[in-house]
């Protein structure tokens, strides 16, 4: 598989992942096998009238993207940039296509907030509205301690660009203020981005990212987790919902990442991966999403199952996405012409 190839097939496997787990994400296990049989949830169902519908987690992934490829614009064009700012900026337009008023004003430009899809509440993470809505100035880090998984869900994109750990976890800061919620998203951004630029297995990706960034200070909760998650890899231990909660529900970013993390390391599919990963009590949809990015990096698109691939919602959007993640630090240069003036409209970086 080329770059594009992973690029895509990272972010609609996260994107499937989120829809599949969005109708049972507030069922606890029992419900869900009463509802769907011994299996669980394996197909998408109607959520919000939509089927394949995303939920707030895609929607603010993508607007994490379209804050990167501004900030690369930005920065190729000369003009000095402070990337987790720029992504701020992109949040709040978020936020603008939520409903809800920011104490920052925002511009309206570029191609992604014209989207009329995008313009629909799906459940947004309450702790990422109420950090965004009270930011007084673009990069200002969110004033709570919370350690929830909102900014987890939607930093992969960092890791098609230099310094993912950093700009992962900078970014998360801007709503999520213990180190458990920002520390470990710096650590799914960066396992990506080994998983992408050096073709490396999962399990490599995780001993390796952890040996650079675990013994960072507040690191301590999501190592261990990720530690544990090790152990019963090597012991050849499955996910099944009973022992799934033995992390949690999935509700905090270690947590998330974690159960995530496991399935996505003791699949021997995509679909396995995804389809374990949504079925336990918790938050369905966040723990999906993982495992979708983690398993879609490494086996690309033509392991998402058609059923899944063709009624994502936004599938087109996110396509588009991850073709300008490719394309445009490959192509643009900042010197004008046709083809960099078309990206500038895309993504505004002045």
């Amino acid at each position: 598989m080329n770059r594009l190839e992973r690029i895509k097939g990272c972010l609609l496997g996260g994107a499937v992942g989120d829809a599949l787990g969005a109708s049972v994400e507030f069922l606890e296990w029992p419900a869900i096998e009463a509802k769907y049989g011994p299996q669980g949830v394996v197909d998408f169902t109607p959520v919000r009238g939509v089927t394949g519908a995303i939920t707030g987690d895609t929607q603010m992934m993508l607007f994490t993207a379209e804050g990167l490829l501004r900030a690369f614009v930005r920065g190729s064009s000369g003009v000095a940039c402070h990337v987790p700012s720029v992504i701020h900026h992109s949040l709040l337009r978020w936020l603008m296509t939520q409903d809800y008023p920011s104490a920052t004003s925002v511009r309206v430009d570029g191609w992604l907030i014209t989207e009329p899809h995008l313009w629909s509440r799906r459940a947004p993470g309450t702790t990422s509205l109420s950090a965004l809505k009270a930011s007084s100035h673009l990069g200002a880090n969110a004033e709570n301690n919370s350690k929830g998984c909102g900014a987890l869900m939607r930093v992969a994109p960092c890791a098609f660009f230099a310094n993912a750990f950093d700009y992962a976890a900078q970014s998360a800061r801007l709503t999520h203020g213990h180190p458990s919620g920002y520390l470990a998203t710096g650590l799914l951004a960066d396992i990506l981005q080994r998983l992408i630029d050096y073709q490396t297995s999962l399990e490599n990706a995780v001993t390796s990212s952890l040996a650079q960034h675990g013994q960072k200070a507040g690191m301590e909760q999501t190592r261990s987790m990720l530690e544990r998650v090790l152990f019963f890899f090597y012991e050849g231990y499955r996910p099944t919902p009973q022992r799934i909660a033995e992390f949690g529900g999935g509700w905090l970013a270690d947590e998330a990442l974690a159960i995530g993390l496991w399935c996505a390391l003791s699949a021997d599919t995509l679909e396995e991966g995804i389809i374990n990963a949504v079925n336990h009590d918790g938050d369905s949809n966040s723990t999906g999403l993982i495992a979708g990015h983690l398993l879609g990096i490494q086996h690309g698109t033509a392991a998402i199952p058609s059923r899944w691939y063709e009624r994502l919602e936004l599938r087109g959007v996110i396509e588009q996405v991850a073709e300008d993640i490719e394309r445009v630090p490959r192509d643009y240069c900042g010197h004008g012409g046709e083809f960099d003036e078309q990206i500038e409209r895309a993504y505004p970086g002045s």
